[in-house]
């Protein structure tokens, strides 16, 4: 258990919790910290519990290079490797006025595949030189920078040549990103359509099963 006048884990960001709904994330804040990096991918913890940005969506990070992302997955667990929660039988309201303890030993984490960077403030479709600094900060991507970097199928390589990722469901997340981004013109889902038949023309059944999940885009 905590003692009361320890440091909790997520003290540094300052962020109140309101008992009555979870918090979204911030526009204009952080989305999260840098806690593992690699040349292709890292991971970051979420500014606030249940609160990763969404799957598929794009980010940036502010380090040596300015890095653009799309976020791949995300998980809650404990800040102890060798506790893990158990189940009490109360809604998350009930547990957060009786037992409010019990949410400082618990994180969101969430995971982000490298699609590029940026110079001179445009994206360039290569990684960066170097990967993320740990304890970077992880922002929200604005419209501008998203349109740019899908005007090309690189991303969808990105997506596709990475074997650990379940590409087949980030694909449409991050179609529904860039198609809000391109101010929901239908004539990017074709497009983009036509270059998923391009990448995956020698697998029918796979490309069928995208472009399913991409036609139920609203």
């Amino acid at each position: 258990m905590i003692k009361p006048n320890s440091p909790r884990p997520l003290d540094r960001f300052k962020q109140s919790v309101d008992l009555s709904v979870r918090s979204a994330p911030s526009h204009h804040g952080e989305l999260g910290e840098v806690i593992e990096s690699s040349t292709t991918e890292l991971l970051a913890e979420a500014r606030t519990l249940h609160a990763a940005p969404p799957f598929g969506s794009f980010v940036t990070i502010a380090s040596e290079y300015n890095i653009i992302g799309i976020v791949s997955g995300a998980a809650t667990t404990s800040t102890e490797p060798n506790r893990r929660p158990v189940a009490f039988g109360k809604t998350e309201q009930e547990l957060r006025v009786e037992q409010p303890q019990i949410f400082e030993l618990l994180r969101t984490e969430f995971s982000v595949l490298l699609v590029g960077h940026l110079v001179d403030g445009d994206p360039v479709h290569y990684l960066p030189p170097q990967p993320a600094r740990i304890h970077s900060f992880v922002h929200h991507c604005d419209d501008r920078i998203v349109q740019d970097c899908t005007r090309t199928d690189d991303y969808l390589r990105c997506i596709l040549a990475s074997g650990n990722l379940p590409a087949d469901q980030l694909i449409p997340a991050a179609l529904r990103t860039a198609h809000r981004a391109h101010g929901s013109a239908p004539e990017y889902l074709v497009r983009a359509g036509k270059e998923l038949a391009r990448l995956l023309r020698d697998d029918y059944d796979r490309l069928g099963a995208i472009l399913r999940r991409v036609g139920e885009l609203p």
